[in-house]
């Protein structure tokens, strides 16, 4: 009863903002309502609410790491197609994973398959992530780091964890 009174308050303040009653913005405070109880997981999770400054500041932090290494990798792989005569060590490495949870794994592998010059081509039953690299400036060590780093932080965002780890 609890998650219908939910609703009907949400759709009501959408209803009272917008000032009024036709049938596409009641459609809309039904949408609305509904999208807020799905991301809130109304009684399934209530501490969520209280951690939610910080999950969003996660996931701006995230998104800014994620957009600086897609402008940095970008800017690496235009000076390989521009001057050709660079050295370059393409390889195939294995980046070691510690991780569990399936969708954690995933949203790493696209992250990594988002900067240009690298796509994970495999995962193994270990979570260890096969990766192609344009060149391996940087080590092996550096990008499990980087990689712990972020999957820490999906962990905040989706909730999996109670800490973020702070990056070195």
């Amino acid at each position: 009863m609890g998650s219908v009174l939910t609703f009907f308050l949400l759709a009501g303040v959408y209803l009272a903002l917008s000032g009024s009653l036709v049938t596409s913005n009641l459609i809309a405070a039904a949408l609305i309502a509904l999208g807020i109880m799905l991301l809130l997981r109304m009684g399934q999770r209530p501490e969520r609410i209280q951690t939610l400054p910080r999950v969003l500041w996660t996931l701006l932090r995230y998104l800014g790491m994620l957009l600086a290494d897609m402008v940095s990798s970008g800017v690496q792989v235009a000076r390989i197609v521009l001057d050709p005569k660079l050295p370059i060590q393409p390889a195939i490495l294995k980046i070691p994973c510690e991780e569990q949870s399936d969708l954690i794994s995933a949203l790493s592998a696209h992250a990594i398959t988002l900067t240009p010059g690298e796509l994970v081509v495999a995962i193994d039953e270990q979570g260890g992530m096969y990766t192609h690299c344009l060149d391996m400036s940087l080590s092996v060590a550096q990008r499990v780091e980087l990689l712990r780093h972020h999957r820490a932080m999906l962990k905040t965002i989706l909730g999996e964890t109670n800490e973020t780890r702070e990056a070195p």
